[in-house]
């Protein structure tokens, strides 16, 4: 049951990230602009958009109703970091830099912190970078699901382990250009001419 119960927690992590690597295609990034809210349809109260505002911050553009709840107020605008405890966003600035300089997939495992009202309640907070017009890397396509009841709102969260995997452009096949007929004529070999030898010739005069 139990595994049962966290399949079905990772449910949007996997939605997500398999509908990142499907926009990815050949590319080490997709682009925002091609990111359709309709393709993580089942997964969109989880995700959300970063947009990065400084090397190691980034701000949330847009976030879904489980943020949300979460927090207990709309999220647009506020950075990454208030969802994370104090003491734990000197690991957060690390791994958004990570994200975008490199680029990077980024996972955390989250604790929230336990108060009157606020029950044990873990995470896992997923971060996909994304591209913008101009081909900067400089947003995030991002899922945060929690496992446990939510309890008395706002919930902030200790990151205990990060997991952060450089992405790179994906192997394509060397093609040999082909050549084309009708721009021109085949090349000669080369083809070293026999140098005659000198004679010398006299002359009486």
């Amino acid at each position: 049951m139990a595994d049962k119960l966290r399949a079905k927690w990772c449910r949007p992590l996997q939605q997500v990230e398999a509908y990142w690597e499907a926009m990815r295609g050949g590319r080490t990034v997709p682009p925002r602009s091609e990111i359709d809210p309709r393709g993580i349809e089942t997964a969109l109260e989880f995700a959300f958009i970063a947009e990065q505002v400084a090397p190691t911050h980034a701000r949330l553009r847009i976030g879904g109703t489980h943020l949300c709840d979460l927090m207990g107020m709309e999220v647009r605008g506020m950075p990454l970091s208030a969802i994370i405890v104090p003491v734990s966003r000197a690991r957060l600035a690390p791994a958004l830099e990570e994200v975008f300089a490199t680029p990077a997939r980024a996972e955390l495992s989250l604790i929230a912190e336990k108060r009157l009202g606020k029950p044990a309640l873990s995470g896992r907070l997923l971060l996909l970078p994304l591209a913008d017009d101009f081909g900067d890397v400089n947003r995030a396509l991002g899922c945060f699901v929690t496992d446990g009841p939510i309890g008395r709102a706002p919930r902030r969260f200790e990151i205990v382990q990060a997991d952060i995997s450089a992405l790179a452009d994906r192997p394509r096949q060397p093609t040999q250009p082909q050549p084309v007929a009708g721009f021109g004529d085949p090349r000669a070999g080369f083809r070293p001419h026999k140098v005659p030898h000198l004679r010398v010739v006299k002359s009486d005069r």
